[in-house]
């Protein structure tokens, strides 16, 4: 059975965290709420994004005061984004997988009208045979339904041989929800300590994600 990656895209292919920090407190202080750190931002972060305020604030964040947070968020950031480069290895792995005959996707929370643009900025929208952006509701619902979909859409490609990979719980989540496996990249929005709840491998690279993905499928280790 060959191995199918499905890739995270923010945190995981994308080194953004650092950005995402910045356009979460560039909200905050429109809010007058005070800025938070990137090592407490990456011990609290989590999806659903209304549960990490409610996590950070100590109090729920709905209605008016979420809409605001949301748009000012999604404001900055697309105004911080065009200097954000790969992850570490990311090209070259995504070229090798995909150039040794294997598959790969991407399922992400961000935007799909700005997702794609993205990915072919970076020169990598041609290694994946799929890719699906939030149309909507995500950062409020979760992956899992999302993950359901984008597996379904794949054509021909078993839950069993799938592997998601990325950087928070939520990926975790919506693996098992599809009955796919997953590995945890520690190198993004999530603290290698928060990642080890999720009870699945958690690496600290991209390249031992693909190993261990491979191992998870085929009990063999990738050779690329």
């Amino acid at each position: 059975m060959a191995t199918h990656l499905v890739w995270d895209w923010n945190g995981t292919l994308l080194h953004d965290t650092a950005v995402v920090v910045a356009a979460t407190n560039a909200s905050f202080e429109e809010l007058g709420i005070p800025p938070i750190t990137l090592e407490r931002y990456r011990e609290l972060f989590c999806v659903p994004v209304p549960l990490f305020y409610e996590r950070l604030l100590g109090r729920p964040v709905v209605g008016e005061e979420w809409e605001v947070l949301d748009g000012a968020f999604h404001r900055h950031y697309r105004a911080l984004v065009a200097g954000v480069a790969l992850a570490e290895g990311a090209a070259e792995l995504l070229a090798a997988w995909r150039a040794a005959g294997r598959t790969q996707s991407v399922c992400s929370l961000a935007a799909h009208e700005q997702l794609l643009p993205l990915l072919a900025r970076l020169g990598v929208a041609e290694h994946f045979t799929r890719v699906d952006g939030s149309t909507g509701g995500g950062s409020v619902t979760g992956k899992a339904e999302q993950m359901a979909r984008h597996v379904a859409a794949l054509g021909g490609v078993e839950p069993g041989s799938v592997v998601v990979i990325g950087d928070a719980v939520d990926d975790a989540v919506a693996a098992r929800h599809v009955g796919a496996k997953a590995v945890l990249y520690s190198g993004g929005s999530h603290s290698r300590r928060s990642l080890a709840r999720a009870g699945v491998p958690v690496v600290d690279s991209l390249a031992d994600a693909v190993r261990v993905a491979e191992e998870l499928v085929t009990g063999a280790p990738a050779t690329l």
